[in-house]
Parts: structure tokens; sequence; C-alpha cells
């Protein structure tokens, strides 16, 4: 049985968390942040309420923990729905661990729920709009300009996430001609194999033969201070492209190509539009699934839903008896078959 007397403290517990996260989850740097500023506020809440030890913690410290942070009523600035939702499940993921580490008998996260979250359907560009973001970011001379051209072209070809196309070695690359792919390690260092189109393979080639030389000589003058290495996309020091200037290369691409709400474009806008389009033409939703990286179905279907007057075309298209003159449907069903492989 746990005992409360003897228990290590909260915050002891919560760092033995956040190591053994580290070590056998392997999660990104990104993601233990998350853990660690979600956890901390957590802590805190249940420190003012008086808990020395996980095992005094108790179901109502968790529900007032959730009206907390979606009100504000910690003295912080409250969370939306998308980010409570993470901190409950950091919390829940950590009681799970304090039980089955023995740290207290029983776990009060177990019957709190994360509030429910609005679906809101990725946002996404059109094939016209992320022809002219390409071509912004190719705009001008030197190095700089084939470096975010092929960055740009690498991240909508793939549906890579903007932490896996900075992250990428050279040796990750397969550029031959008829089986070009690239290695993609994801989220807890989940690796997976993606086919790179023929724009992009072009792109990235022009990159590395004409302008990656010119910036990695850059940082040669630099390298005992940390240069490139093997990374592929280098900043003009040399060193390796960070998450943040990648995001201002497409920022600045959508500001110059005047896109619609070009200030709300993102690194995700082209991976949304990675999906939504292969979904459009015709890709099965399993299929994209692995090319994402998703480890359920469930999170690519969001993709799949469309507008009113899609579902109206496809309607009028493939129903039998949708307009005046169609043909009937034959009984041996062959017709229904035919429709739903369109």
């Amino acid at each position: 049985m746990a005992d409360a007397a003897t228990a290590p403290a909260v915050r002891g517990a919560l760092e033995g968390y956040l190591a053994h996260l580290t070590v056998e989850r392997g999660l990104s740097a990104n993601t233990l942040a998350a853990y660690r500023r979600d956890l901390t506020r957590y802590v805190e809440h249940v420190e003012r309420a008086g808990r020395g030890a996980v095992a005094e913690v108790t179901e109502a410290d968790v529900e007032g923990f959730l009206t907390a942070i979606r009100t504000g009523g910690d003295g912080r600035a409250a969370l939306s729905a998308s980010s409570a939702a993470r901190a409950v499940v950091a919390v829940r993921g950590w009681h799970r661990f304090c039980v089955l580490e023995g740290l207290a008998d029983a776990d009060p996260a177990r019957a709190v729920r994360p509030p429910q979250q609005p679906q809101r359907l990725p946002k996404a560009i059109s094939t016209h709009d992320v022809e002219r973001l390409l071509d912004a970011a190719s705009l001008g001379d030197g190095p700089v300009p084939l470096r975010d051209r092929a960055l740009l072209e690498l991240v909508y070809s793939t549906g890579a996430r903007i932490s896996e196309a900075v992250g990428l070695d050279v040796d990750d690359l397969d550029l031959t001609e008829g089986r070009a792919a690239v290695r993609l390690f994801g989220k807890g260092s989940k690796e997976r194999v993606v086919p790179v189109g023929a724009y992009a393979v072009e792109a990235v080639e022009a990159y590395l033969v004409r302008a990656r030389p010119a910036l990695a000589a850059a940082g040669r003058a630099a390298a005992r201070a940390g240069s490139s290495g093997s990374a592929v996309f280098l900043n003009t020091r040399g060193a390796r492209l960070s998450r943040q200037s990648a995001w201002a290369v497409l920022r600045t691409a959508a500001e110059r190509a005047g896109l619609p709400g070009a200030e709300h474009v993102s690194p995700h806008t082209l991976r949304h539009s990675f999906a939504t389009h292969l979904l459009a033409g015709g890709a099965d939703v399993r299929v994209v699934q692995e090319l994402l990286g998703h480890a359920s179905v469930t999170t690519t279907q969001i993709y799949t839903k469309v507008t009113p007057d899609t579902l109206r075309e496809v309607y009028a298209t493939s129903h039998p008896r949708a307009r005046r003159g169609s043909v009937p449907a034959r009984d041996d069903g062959r017709r229904a078959a035919g429709a739903g492989r369109r």
C-alpha cells in the first residue's frame, strides 16, 4: 500500500515521470516541453490544495484543475478546449504511471474526461495557391531562394512535419529516378519512408548541387561553435535550419505570393494540403495515414470531410436515379459496385 507519509513529494514524482517519458518513450523535445509545462501547472494546483504526495491527490483535485485551466481560475491564462484536453491527457498519463510505480493505490484522474473539442477541418490551400507559394519562395538570387524552394517543395511533396523536414540528414534522402523517397522520423522517433515527387526531386537536387555547398562553406569557419554536419537544410551560417526559420520561410513566401490570409499560413498548411489533395485525387485514406505517420486512421479521417457542394456532385454523378433519363440500376448490383469505386 502506498503511504503518503513516506511517498516521494509530488515534484519528485513528476521528475520521475518526465525521466520515464524521455528514456522509455523517446518523446521529442517539443512534446516533453509541453508535458513539463502542463504538469508543472498541475503540480502547483495540487500543492495549493495541500497535497504533499501523489497518494493524497483526489478526483476533486483533478476536476478542479480542469476547471481552473479552462477559466483561468488559477490566475493564469485560460486554455482552449484543445489545450486543456492536452493537459488532462498529460495528467492522466502521470497518475497511471504513479499507480504502476506504487506511488499511489488509486488513480484519481481515471474518471476525469478531457473537454470535448469542436472538430475543425484542417486548413488547406488550392493547388493553384501552392504553385504560387512555391514560385514566390524561389524569387531572388543566391543559395537561399534555392533552399527555400527545395524545403517547401519537399514538405508539400511528402506531407512532412516541419520538424521532420529540418531534421533531415543527407543520408535520409534517396533521389534515384523512379524510386525517390525520404526517410522521416516522426513523433516518438517513429520512422517512415515516403515517396518524393518529381518536382520536389528537381528542386532538392538543384539546392544540393548549387546552393548547399555555398551555405556549408559559410559555416566551416564556425565549425567549433557547432556547424551543420550532415543536415540537408542549412541557414546562412552553415548550421542546421531551425523550425522557427523554416516557419519564416513559408510566411515570407505566402506574403510575396499574395495568398489570402497569408498571416495564417503555417508549415502545417502544406501538410494539410498534401493530405487533402491526395484524397481529392482518389487516394485511399489508409495510404494517406501511412504517408502522414498517423498512429490511427481516425486522425486521418478528418481530411475526408467534404462540402455540401461536393456531396451533391458525387450524388448526382453516382446514384442511378439521381437524374431523369439515367439508366435504371441492374439487379445484379454491378452499377452500385461501380459507383462505389468512383
